[in-house]
């Protein structure tokens, strides 16, 4: 079975990095499409020993990159065309009918209840999108809560599959000697109770709320974000308005995997060892994959939306509690775990078995397996 993944980039992002993993995993032969930005995760993919492809496309409206696209499906007679984001779901998707490959799927990542890859979901956003799902077979949602907004938009249940991200669990496991390091490297005093935020740096992860919540903190709570964005220098700015500048730290962007191009000074299991706690004041997300990262890690997680967390059985949501996404919310929630005490070992939350990558990975092939053996069957969001 030949699998050709299109992604619109392939700079450093959760999709992203999310497709890294999974070509680890998957049991067939797979290339790799990028229509832009062909940054450190592409490298990462080539280093791995898979095929990346650049089209060097020069924006949405960029159409000359069709009949290119089209060529290479073509000459590559792939099985599948696996297609992932928005602009390269409606390219992809195309590309794939007029090279005559009908076995065409597309993972949505990050479909919110208001927008999509931070765009606000306007009626011309949707009525695209809904063109180009009906020129594939199949939409793989990232969870269930996905599934369900695609199912509200008009795509019929029998057309979704839901497949979880997935980590790999064992890079996560708490390491007292990396905790040690990180607090070391990043200028963390060893005593201090310290939250953590992974995401990108943008107007919806709202990393502000942790910022205003720190401040109604003692001065032994340190902020630890983790990730780059256009919010960045805002951010820092209202750092040092609320009096916070010696307590906030910005890691930056770091890798996700070790080995493999651009390895980042530090990554992100060791940052998340060096935390107390791992907190998402985000009110709108796909899937949730940083805090399952961290439940890994066997850390507590405040959240204000986590359709991974939210989809697990009332009894499996240990270590986790739902906060509003308001600073008085979340500065609550923080005093209580930091009068608590953190933890000397730290095992693994049990519901992280449900997001193993080898598992998520043996779901898409038998996505894949489907595709190529007859009529799609209807099947259950959970």
């Amino acid at each position: 079975m030949r699998i050709l993944h299109v992604i619109t980039g392939l700079g450093m992002g959760g999709a992203e990095q999310q497709l890294r993993l999974l070509l680890r995993h998957l049991p067939v032969t797979c290339d790799v499409l990028t229509l832009t930005d062909a940054g450190s995760v592409a490298r990462g993919i080539t280093a791995d020993g898979t095929r990346v492809t650049d089209l060097g496309m020069a924006g949405n409206r960029d159409i000359g990159v069709l009949p290119r696209l089209t060529r290479l499906i073509r000459a590559g007679r792939y099985d599948v065309v696996h297609t992932h984001l928005y602009r390269a779901c409606l390219y992809g998707r195309l590309a794939a009918r007029l090279a005559g490959v009908r076995a065409v799927v597309a993972t949505e990542h990050s479909l919110g209840d208001s927008q999509m890859e931070g765009r606000p979901l306007t009626a011309g956003v949707r009525a695209l999108y809904l063109a180009g799902e009906r020129l594939g077979r199949l939409t793989v949602a990232v969870s269930p809560a996905v599934g369900s907004r695609l199912h509200r938009w008009g795509v019929p249940w029998q057309r979704i599959r839901v497949v979880p991200n997935g980590i790999d669990t064992d890079r996560f496991r708490f390491d007292p000697a990396a905790r040690a390091a990180a607090r070391a490297r990043m200028g963390l005093p060893a005593d201090a109770f310290v939250v953590g935020g992974v995401g990108r740096l943008t107007e919806g992860k709202r990393f502000d709320v942790l910022l205003r919540a720190a401040a109604r903190l003692p001065e032994d709570v340190r902020v630890l974000l983790v990730g780059a964005g256009p919010r960045e220098r805002e951010l820092r700015r209202l750092a040092g308005r609320l009096g916070l500048t010696d307590r906030v730290r910005f890691a930056g962007e770091t890798a996700h995997d070790d080995g493999g191009a651009e390895q980042a000074a530090a990554d992100l299991p060791s940052l998340l060892a060096a935390m107390d706690v791992l907190a998402s004041p985000s009110p709108e997300e796909a899937f949730g994959l940083a805090l399952v990262e961290g439940l890994a890690c066997g850390l507590p997680v405040l959240y204000s939306s986590c359709p991974a967390i939210e989809g697990l059985p009332a009894g499996e949501r240990v270590n986790s509690s739902y906060c509003a996404s308001h600073p008085d919310s979340f500065a609550r929630a923080l005093h209580g775990l930091r009068r608590s005490g953190a933890p000397r070992h730290r095992p693994a939350a049990t519901a992280v078995r449900h997001y193993d990558i080898t598992r998520s990975a043996g779901r898409l092939t038998d996505v894949y397996a489907s595709l190529l053996s007859g009529p799609n069957q209807e099947v259950k969001t959970r």
